[in-house]
């Protein structure tokens, strides 16, 4: 199958490196996962058949397993038959091309907290190099000897900025605090280590280990809510808890394989554009995409 990379749709609200966002009015949004995927803040050439689907429909599991903790944008996905029948009187959803609909979901519109929440349990990417670097992860004291791979010692709330084009940046929690307010920014951290905590333990039980996640939180109606994927081998390290080995290259169900192979493309400067994958990256990340969601969800995805 053919992987989507652009939606044949008028009128989009906005375009990110993965999805693409339409107004359904009514407070309503339509979000697109497309096959995109993007490394190191470039959006790549190449699509990963089947991803799209697999960041809807696990967003919704997770959603599903952390509204108590925190409530949520999530409506229905758009290829759901009593979704289908709710909207029937909507002319993008009338309308909605199978293709699109397979990979859409139809969420509350929020004002977004111009954050990323990010939580760690254990050290890898961005913060084994500051760690190595510096001693520190991006400001804060580190134990030391730790390896990529290491537990940390607790689970770290590193929150960055939500860029529109380029890098995110780390701020630290009195940085978020001065860009949200003090009160705003203590309550996402709380909720953020509540729903990694709950996710990790679920994942754990299953045989993956969450190495670490990003969160995206809005407001609705005045309440705090979460928003965006969650949870997902696009936002998340997913580790083998079977292979855990500190020091090492963990085995992953995230799209960490992708950029071991940019790594090895010495020419790439981390600019657009991207070299294109050769066939058997694109077919061994779609794999692990597919594996993370059959051993976390417990079905496989329906092809």
């Amino acid at each position: 199958m053919k992987p989507l990379l652009e939606t044949p749709l008028p009128d989009r609200l906005y375009r990110g490196k993965v999805r693409d966002t339409y107004d359904l009015g009514d407070g309503l949004l339509l979000m697109v996962a497309t096959d995109r995927i993007s490394a190191f803040d470039v959006v790549l050439p190449d699509g990963i058949p089947d991803k799209g689907r697999v960041l809807s429909r696990m967003s919704q599991f997770w959603f599903e397993q952390t509204e108590d903790i925190v409530p949520n944008h999530f409506i229905g996905l758009a290829d759901d038959p009593e979704v289908q029948d709710r909207f029937k009187d909507n002319e993008l959803i009338k309308n909605l091309p199978v293709e699109v609909a397979r990979q859409a979901t139809i969420v509350k519109r929020a004002e977004r907290i111009d954050a990323e929440c990010v939580v760690r349990a254990y050290l890898t990417g961005s913060a084994l190099v500051d760690y190595d670097s510096t001693g520190t992860i991006f400001g804060v004291e580190m134990p030391s000897g730790l390896q990529d791979g290491s537990k940390l010692p607790d689970l770290m709330f590193t929150p960055t900025t939500k860029a529109e084009v380029g890098h995110d940046e780390p701020v630290t929690i009195a940085e978020l605090g001065e860009m949200v307010g003090i009160e705003l920014a203590s309550r996402l951290q709380e909720l953020s280590f509540a729903v990694f905590q709950r996710a990790h333990d679920i994942a754990l039980d299953r045989g993956i280990m969450l190495a670490d996640t990003k969160f995206e939180f809005g407001m609705h109606d005045g309440q705090i809510i979460l928003i965006d994927e969650v949870l997902t081998p696009d936002s998340s390290r997913f580790w083998d808890a079977s292979g855990h080995n500190p020091g090492k290259s963990q085995p992953n169900f995230d799209k960490q394989f992708v950029r071991d192979w940019l790594l090895t493309q010495k020419d790439w400067d981390r600019t657009p554009p991207a070299p294109s994958l050769p066939a058997e990256i694109i077919e061994k990340t779609r794999e692990r995409y597919l594996e993370a969601y059959l051993r976390l969800v417990g079905t496989p995805l329906d092809l």
